[in-house]
């Protein structure tokens, strides 16, 4: 009898323990998927400025052209390109930022304000994104998890290139 209640009690924790972490994996993973729709726009939103940017007087044409595509780049990427068109865009607006920044006016100069805070929001943004993925890999890491494949098919998450490089 006490064996059999002894058992009992050890699959009953073991069952509580498997089903703790499962639901914590399930939030892990969407704590990925909503700090990377944080995150995607966030860079939308930047991409849109620096079109705006490129538009503007205070842009010359050599500069607005390569300005344009690389924001066309970033908006329509693909998930295997983001990075490579992402730093093509921190790119682009860092030499713009450097060379535009004197030549702005008033409307200009707003765009350059809004931009500058964007990227502080961008910066936290991936922070928050890459510890998410970080804490999600670890737990995925676990015997348990991995034996009884409580991740079921959700794909491992990954972290990009782009969110090392210095926006």
């Amino acid at each position: 009898m006490k064996t059999t209640l002894a058992i009992a009690l050890l699959v009953l924790t073991m069952l509580w323990y498997l089903s703790f972490l499962a639901t914590r994996l399930d939030r892990l993973h969407h704590r990925v998927e909503t700090s990377w729709a944080n995150l995607d726009g966030l860079l939308q939103r930047r991409a849109a400025i620096a079109l705006e940017i490129a538009r503007s007087e205070s842009c010359d044409p050599a500069s607005s052209l390569l300005l344009t595509s690389a924001a066309y780049q970033a908006r329509e990427a693909t998930v295997q390109e983001r990075s490579s068109a992402e730093m093509a865009l921190s790119g682009a607006l860092g030499l713009l930022m450097i060379d535009g920044h004197m030549h702005a006016g008033g409307a200009e100069q707003s765009l350059f304000e809004e931009l500058r805070l964007l990227i502080a929001k961008i910066q936290i943004a991936i922070a928050i994104h890459t510890d998410a993925v970080s804490s999600t890999q670890m737990v995925r890491k676990k015997s348990a998890i991995r034996f009884f494949r409580l991740a079921g098919t959700a794909p491992l998450p990954v972290t990009y290139e782009f969110e090392f490089d210095a926006l």
